[in-house]
């Protein structure tokens, strides 16, 4: 067996381990959700229970207003991740295309934001969300985090590597800064985009911190994660609907990976993320 064929066979192998390693939780957690909840914490562990119960899928909607959650959940990570390319791809055009004085070092400290964690923002964010009057309110929810370095970062390296011909081009053909982006830049992004609105779909979608604070009336603003942990409680957890609810909140993001699954390969080997 030549050399090459043998590191192909370990590659594939290592594939596959690290495959089953990370979707057995996922498989054990979808039987768990069809098992009586008496079940589900038997030791030692069963994969299948006494009985099949497809009802708890349906249980999850009648225990809390778990479609009140994923309306919430989808409305806030669209509204995100519009905003958050509109910003990103602005911002990351400025830092990368045009030339103006102190862009260097405006774009490090913009970058150093980065470097300080969220659970440090949230009491100041919080305040200037009650200056606002935006506390239980889908602004509080949409623009702390959607002006974010990462998104810049990304278009940026992105747009480092379109060569400039084009831009000269449409600079000779009289097209300024706004129509060069627009009509010749923009459209060339979009894979980097692609993978900047999966990333800020995942953010938004699995938020859990700062929703549980910016937010008072769970039943009406409440977002998929704090869906969740309504089947906690004083009196114990139904861990049956909590699992049958974890498995639904995870289709939506499963589809948008593997519908865009072309584009982000595409997009992670073109920009900043692929080591460019």
């Amino acid at each position: 067996m030549s050399t090459e064929r043998l590191r192909s066979g370990l590659a594939h192998t290592t594939a596959v381990l690290a495959a089953v390693i990370f979707t057995t939780p996922l498989v054990y957690a979808f039987f768990s959700a069809l098992k009586p909840s008496r079940e589900v914490l038997l030791a030692p562990p069963t994969l299948i229970g006494s009985e099949v119960r497809w009802g708890n899928f349906a249980e999850v909607f009648a225990y809390a207003p778990f479609t009140t959650y994923i309306m919430n959940s989808f409305l806030i990570s669209i509204c995100g991740v519009l905003v958050v390319l509109f910003v990103s791809a602005t911002a990351g055009y400025a830092f990368a295309r045009l030339r103006w004085r102190g862009r260097e070092v405006v774009f490090v400290l913009f970058l150093g934001t980065l470097m300080v964690p969220q659970e440090v923002l949230v009491i100041p964010m919080f305040v200037v969300m009650q200056w606002f009057g935006w506390v239980d309110t889908y602004p509080a929810l949409i623009l702390p985090w959607a002006f974010t370095a990462f998104g810049t970062f990304l278009m940026r390296q992105f747009f480092r590597g379109i060569p400039y011909e084009l831009e000269e081009a449409a600079r000779v053909d009289g097209a300024g800064p706004v129509r060069t982006f627009t009509r010749i830049i923009l459209p060339l992004a979009g894979p980097a985009l692609a993978v900047l609105a999966v990333f800020t779909f995942l953010n938004y979608w699995n938020s859990y911190l700062w929703p549980l604070i910016a937010v008072n009336d769970y039943a009406t603003l409440g977002t998929l994660p704090i869906g969740l942990a309504s089947f906690s409680s004083q009196t114990g957890t139904r861990w049956d609907l909590q699992m049958a609810a974890s498995i639904i909140s995870m289709v939506p993001t499963t589809l948008l990976v593997v519908a865009l699954q072309r584009h982000l390969v595409k997009g992670i080997a073109t920009s900043g993320l692929g080591g460019r």
